[in-house]
Formats: structure tokens, C-alpha cells, sequence
């Protein structure tokens, strides 16, 4: 098959595997490889650990996990279910995780975000999502450069750091529109950034909604993990929850100053629209006397009065001037301040 139709992955639905040596640079192994050493040594060396990383878009990696890996049904459950709040649970002796992160090829402007269910144990670490995710990616970047892992829990905990990074950089880009649209506001071009607002509190509030909840459920971990993760395990977890924790503050803060800019903004709106009904309520105001009086002297009937008279039309201007000017003195003293 080609890599389109096995979706970057292989004919296993294996997108990567990587064979691990506490301390030392990762082993890049193919699926073969990789399933000839889960038959033969998983388990016995305390010295190594295996990472695989499967593409769900490739219905064979769903297969070729029931068959050759004894994974806990929490993890098999969670390739189908939707994207929903992020969780962290042990299962067993396993940890098993779904959390979200923005997809490889996602704008900033529309981070679209999608979902990666992990399994990690002692001597095993399997990672299954159906589109290239950033920080996945980020991790991947690092082991190929040779970067030493101790522990999967080492490897977990960095993929979260790696989470915690993309999330700030959607924040960081995020607050540099923000300044702009503020820039606009002060400047007084309200129309021009309502729209670009929105779309950034959207995408805040829809990233909270999804990532906020991990930190929470970390630590809960953190406070009774398995018996297999080591001091320094269980400190680099904590960390990686704190730096996510610092991540989800910021954009929280960000939605919230969205949030008062869109106030201000309404604000700066019903201003403008004080001022036109304010405008019209003059015009209209001033125009009422004439169209009275013009209305009362157009009609075709008898009696009206100083039609004969010489002065009658001067007569007349002076008086809708006067009315005018105390109509219009009035409104002026009710005008918006």
C-alpha cells in the first residue's frame, strides 16, 4: 500500500516506533522489529522501553493492537469516542490518558483541535490519534534528534510539557491580534475588529473547555500513582501539570481581556448610536415648526390668516424662527454628554 492510503502509517497502522535505552538516544524500529521484540522481551529488560505511535485513520492499527498488545479496554474505548474534557486515570498497573492538542497542519487564526489516547506502563508506551498533532509531533522531533528518555513517564511527561508549549504559542499569537484589534479600538475603528474578536474568544474558550480540566486530573494522580513510577517520575509529572496549569492561566486571562475589549467595544457602539438618534432627534425637531405651519397655511380653504397682509410672510418666518430656536434649545440641554 502507499502512504496515502495507509495514512502515513504503516500496513500495522504504526507510524512510528522507537526503541528505548534508559539515558541513552532512542532505536528507530519498524513494525516488524518492533513486534518481534514485544514477543521476545517486554517485560524482562528493566534497561529498555518501547514507544509506538499508531494513526486510527489506518483501520489496521485498531487490529494489530487487540492482536499482539494487552492494552486496557479504557484505552480501546477512547479511539471512539468524541472529543470531550481531558482525562488522566489509572487502569491497573497502566495510566491511560486522553488529551487533546492543535492538529499539524491548523492555522492559528482556526485551531482546529483533535485528540490522542495513550497507554503507559512500565516497560510500554502506545500513543493512537487519527490526525498529525503538534506537540505528538514535537516529541516525535526530539526522540529522532537523539534526546534521552529515562522512564515512560519521562516520555509522557514531556509530551505534556510539549502540549503546554503549542498552547502558549496559540496564546502568544493570539495576544498579538488582540493588540492590534485594541490598537483599532483606541483609534477609534470599531466595525473593523468585532468580527476578529469573536473568532479569537472562540478559540480561547474552545481550548480552555478542552485542556482545562488535564491539570486537575495530573494531580489527582500525582496524589496516589502506581506503584512502578519512581520518585523522579512522579516530579517530572508535576512539573509538566504546573507548566500546563501556567499555559491554561494564560489563556483564561487572554479570553478575559477579550472579554472587556468586546464591553468597551459595545460601548464605544451604543455611544455612536446615542449621537445619530441624537442627531435625528434635532433634525426632526428643528423641521417640526415648518411642517406645521406649512401644512396649516397649504390648505385650500378660507380664512387664512395675513393672506392679504402686505408684512404677512415676514410676519410668519419670524415667528417659526422663534418657535424653532426654543425647540431646538430644549433638545440641546437634553443632548447626550
Amino acid at each position: 500500500m502507499t502512504t496515502a492510503e495507509t495514512y502515513g502509517s504503516d500496513k500495522y497502522g504504526l507510524v512510528c516506533a522507537y526503541l528505548f535505552r534508559r539515558g541513552a538516544a532512542a532505536s528507530l524500529l519498524d513494525g516488524d522489529a518492533a513486534l518481534a521484540w514485544l514477543r521476545q522481551q517486554l517485560g524482562e529488560d528493566d534497561d529498555h522501553f518501547l514507544w509506538l505511535h499508531f494513526s486510527t485513520a489506518n483501520a489496521a492499527s485498531e487490529r494489530w493492537m487487540q492482536a499482539h498488545l494487552s492494552l486496557p479496554d479504557e484505552f480501546l474505548d477512547s479511539l471512539h469516542q468524541p472529543a470531550s474534557s481531558t482525562r488522566i486515570e489509572q487502569s491497573g498497573q497502566a495510566l491511560v490518558a486522553v488529551i487533546h492538542d492543535v492538529t499539524y497542519d491548523s492555522s492559528f487564526e482556526e485551531s482546529t483541535v483533535s485528540s490522542v489516547s495513550l497507554c503507559v506502563d512500565r516497560h510500554l508506551a502506545v500513543s493512537a490519534r487519527r490526525a498529525p498533532l503538534r506537540a505528538v509531533e514535537r516529541l516525535r522531533l526530539a526522540v529522532k534528534s537523539g534526546e534521552a528518555f529515562g522512564s515512560t513517564v519521562e516520555l509522557f511527561a514531556h509530551l505534556l510539557r510539549d502540549q503546554a508549549d503549542v498552547l502558549m504559542e496559540v496564546v502568544r499569537h493570539a495576544t498579538a491580534r488582540v493588540n492590534t484589534v485594541e490598537d483599532r479600538l483606541l483609534a477609534g475603528r470599531v466595525m473593523a475588529s468585532r468580527e476578529e474578536l469573536g473568532a479569537v474568544r472562540r478559540m480561547l474558550v474552545r481550548l480552555q473547555r478542552l485542556l482545562a480540566p488535564e491539570p486537575a486530573a495530573l494531580f489527582r494522580l500525582l496524589n496516589k500513582p502506581p506503584a512502578w513510577i519512581g520518585d523522579a517520575d512522579t516530579q517530572e509529572l508535576r512539573e509538566s501539570a504546573e507548566e500546563l496549569s501556567a499555559a491554561a492561566a494564560d489563556a483564561t486571562a487572554l479570553a478575559e481581556r477579550v472579554k472587556l475589549l468586546q464591553e468597551e467595544q459595545t460601548a464605544h457602539l451604543s455611544e455612536q448610536t446615542s449621537r445619530i438618534l441624537f442627531l435625528l432627534t434635532v433634525v426632526t425637531v428643528l423641521a417640526l415648526p415648518f411642517n406645521v405651519v406649512g401644512a396649516l397655511f397649504g390648505m385650500n380653504v378660507g380664512g387664512i390668516p395675513w393672506a392679504d397682509h402686505p408684512a404677512g410672510f415676514w410676519a410668519l418666518v419670524v415667528i417659526v424662527t422663534v418657535f424653532t430656536a426654543l425647540f431646538g434649545s430644549v433638545v440641546w440641554r437634553g443632548r447626550p454628554r
